[in-house]
């Protein structure tokens, strides 16, 4: 009984190490990432809130600072079509990791926009957290993201 036991608590590690793990992102899958990410600040700048909408899933989840869940692309556009005027936007992804067809991507943004009755421009800088998950087409749309400003909240 002894040597089962011994041999078992032997064998657990190797055989843990034996099961298959998911593929980790090859160059495609960051490419295509960098893609959807590069076709959302293009659509964002130019108010074609249809095609930054399309970087979600449709049933992708937005988390907003300040503000309530945003569920379903059609949710998403129409929360991303009340936005002011942007001028300037640039989203930069610093991490880029996942396995299989999910993954994350971490990254900065800086963003100018104007606000009716705004006495000028409004410049932004802050961070986002996204979750992606790889569909059959290859693409790799936004299920779940969060972001917030660097900036301190107005007083």
């Amino acid at each position: 009984m002894r040597r089962t036991v011994a041999l078992l608590v032997f064998l657990s590690p190797v055989l843990s190490a034996c099961q298959p793990r998911s593929a980790a992102l090859t160059d495609a899958d960051r490419s295509g990432i960098q893609a959807v990410t590069d076709n959302f600040a293009k659509a964002a700048l130019a108010a074609d809130w249809a095609a930054a909408a399309s970087a979600y899933t449709e049933d992708g989840i937005v988390l907003p600072p300040n503000g309530p869940a945003v569920q379903g692309r059609a949710a998403i556009q129409t929360f991303l079509a009340a936005f002011p005027k942007l001028t300037s936007f640039k989203l930069s992804l610093v991490e880029i990791d996942g396995h299989g067809d999910l993954a994350y991507t971490r990254g900065t943004y800086e963003l100018t926009l104007l606000p009716p009755g705004a006495k000028g421009p409004v410049r932004d800088t802050g961070k986002f957290l996204e979750i992606r998950r790889k569909q059959p087409d290859g693409s790799w749309p936004v299920i779940r993201d969060i972001w917030n400003s660097d900036l301190a909240a107005p007083k």
